[in-house]
């Protein structure tokens, strides 16, 4: 019988992997921390009508990449396919909306059956910001500053650009997308299916099409521009000029699209040449309809997320484990002080582990196996004078430390 292997799109963390992992998400814990973010944690499933009410009946993802059963009660469930519809419903479910600005850090998995791709399996994981109850475009300004500092946090801000566009106000969005209906229907013959799909439900979406035959299309679109009314002209323009105060460097892309129908305003993606073709590795934008949608009131709010394999792939290396302090006992009678000596070092913040098995030799070889900065041998000698022997693997030094002085020491 062969061995069971991970369903396709899923990836096992372990090693250096996890190690990546664990820091992209660490880092963006304590940078949006420092933007007075709070951490929030929502099921990883959610009624259905969360996301199809919240991402459009006709969007890809609810039409065709959502994981959605009944469970045994007949309830329609789905995995999350992403992050901030969970959060506005949690907003509203839990009365917050009375207590407004919030502002919340997520991380954990995401759920889309989709073809995996570089960085981005069926079962993904994201880091994610939402600044919910302010409209005004400094707030915008400030959560994508904040994303451009945690890429600076990572490393990674060298290898990535930051590209900004606007989508308007719902007045410039009905008269753009006229224009654009008109566009893309007299140049039909030329789209594929998925964009002529897109023509009847959402034309803007066409302009984030990766397949050739629709770029070549797109690349002759109008642009939205023309169609701004002026209070979103004047919002795109704050927007510029905040993002130069907070010194977030930048490009505009009158192509930039949100993938889901909540956005309005401010659309961005930072991207990078690094990973191929799939190279955005954070995006967002302003949603002020969205928290209605969840049954609370019109609401404004923006955000972003973020790829945490993606970020974790451009890392030049992950910071190294700590190395841990091995715990030698030499003889039965030292387990104990031995036992004692492991817990002391540990309570005090250290990574310890003990060796066990075997004579001092194997013991010792243990403790350079596991990458040991130092062996605290225990003996009889050693439980007779109350002293242990410390060896310093990288030194080769060996000394001798009151075992009571231990865990002081060795931090």
């Amino acid at each position: 019988m062969s061995a069971l292997q991970p369903v396709r799109g899923t990836h096992d963390l372990i090693g250096e992997d996890q190690r990546r992992h664990r820091h992209v998400i660490d880092t963006a814990r304590r940078i949006v921390w420092s933007y007075g973010f709070d951490e929030w944690t929502t099921p990883i499933f959610e009624d259905t009508r969360v996301f199809s009410r919240s991402l459009g009946e006709t969007s890809d993802v609810v039409m065709k990449e959502m994981y959605t059963f009944t469970d045994r009660s007949g309830e329609s469930i789905t995995l999350r396919p992403e992050a901030t519809a969970g959060i506005c419903r949690a907003l509203v479910s839990n009365g917050l909306t009375q207590s407004l600005p919030q502002k919340v850090f997520y991380a954990g998995p995401m759920f889309r059956y989709e073809r995996p791709q570089k960085g981005r399996g069926r079962q993904f994981h994201q880091v994610d910001i939402e600044a919910i109850g302010s409209a005004e475009p400094i707030s915008d300004a400030e959560v994508i500053a904040c994303g451009w500092n945690v890429l600076r946090a990572l490393g990674v801000d060298r290898l990535t650009v930051l590209e900004v566009n606007t989508l308007g106000d719902r007045p410039s969005r009905d008269a753009y997308r006229a224009a654009l209906v008109a566009y893309f229907t007299a140049h039909r013959d030329t789209l594929s299916e998925d964009s002529l799909q897109r023509l009847e439900r959402n034309p803007l979406r066409i302009l984030d099409s990766k397949d050739e035959r629709d770029r070549r299309v797109v690349a002759d679109a109008p642009t939205i521009a023309p169609f701004l009314t002026p209070e979103a002209a004047r919002f795109y323009d704050d927007l510029r000029r905040l993002l130069d105060r907070f010194g977030v460097p930048f490009r505009e892309n009158p192509r930039i699209v949100r993938g889901l129908d909540y956005y309005g305003h401010t659309a961005f993606e930072f991207v990078t040449e690094a990973l191929g073709a799939q190279g955005t590795v954070m995006g967002g934008g302003r949603y002020d309809g969205l928290v209605e949608e969840m049954g609370g009131p019109p609401t404004p709010a923006v955000g972003w997320a973020a790829g945490v394999e993606r970020l974790a792939m451009l890392l030049d290396a992950p910071p190294p484990e700590p190395a841990p302090i091995a715990v030698v006992p030499v003889g039965e009678a030292a387990e104990p002080a031995a036992i004692a000596a492991v817990q002391a070092l540990r309570q005090a913040g250290l990574r310890a582990e003990m060796a066990y098995r075997g004579n001092l030799r194997r013991r010792m070889e243990r403790a350079n196996r596991i990458g040991a900065r130092a062996a605290v041998i225990l003996g009889d000698a050693e439980l007779a004078t109350g002293v242990a022997q410390v060896k310093d693997f990288s030194t080769g030094e060996q000394t001798e430390v009151p075992i009571a002085e231990l865990a002081s020491r060795l931090a």
